[in-house]
């Protein structure tokens, strides 16, 4: 009877480890549609980009800025400009309107980025660290600018960390999908 009882408990320990290690690996759950649509949409300029703006005929406004922890561009003749969250476009128009109130009768502002704000890479890779964000980066280029996979790196998919309309979210994508300035990308450890 004794044995059995031993049996038992080993038994319950074993379920109880199982399903422990089970639910350690659900914790991240695949992106949500937001997520995915983020890649597709215009994008939103944000703290650590650099801008740079174009006033058409006014040498002394055309230059390069960047936008500040607080999500401002300090952009004279009008002062701090909100930036965070806005398009490009609407930056230029936003910038435009401001020019117009009493300092420029027709200002022509374009604006390009010049620099996006960094993306960070983490876990299993070669190198952590933060890097510089390219227009068209999947996760496998961001991987490889790390230094590559450890031999201990999960290789199918990885943790992506993404803001999103203000609020941050994070998913498991494939390597195939693409980056976006400020992602945080988490490489993890496989079990095997």
């Amino acid at each position: 009877m004794v044995t059995v009882g031993k049996r038992q408990r080993l038994s319950i320990a074993l379920f109880l480890a199982a399903s422990a290690l089970l639910a350690s690996c659900s914790s991240y759950r695949p992106a949500p549609k937001a997520f995915h649509e983020a890649t597709i949409r215009p994008y939103r300029v944000d703290s650590g980009d650099r801008l740079r703006v174009t006033v058409f005929d006014q040498k002394d406004l055309t230059n390069t800025y960047s936008v500040d922890q607080a999500g401002y561009v300090a952009f004279p003749l009008i002062g701090s400009v909100a930036a965070r969250g806005r398009t490009i476009q609407e930056l230029e128009g936003q910038i435009a309107t401001q020019l117009q109130k009493g300092f420029l009768r027709n200002p022509d502002v374009s604006i390009e980025v010049d620099r996006y704000r960094s993306i960070f890479v983490m876990g299993e890779v070669g190198q952590p660290g933060q890097y510089t964000y390219v227009p068209g980066m999947t996760i496998q280029n961001a991987i490889a600018l790390a230094g590559g996979y450890t031999p201990r790196a999960l290789q199918a998919n990885a943790d992506v960390t993404r803001k999103i309309n203000g609020e941050i979210l994070t998913g498991r994508v494939l390597i195939s999908n693409p980056v976006l300035a400020g992602d945080t990308i988490y490489v993890r450890e496989r079990l095997f």
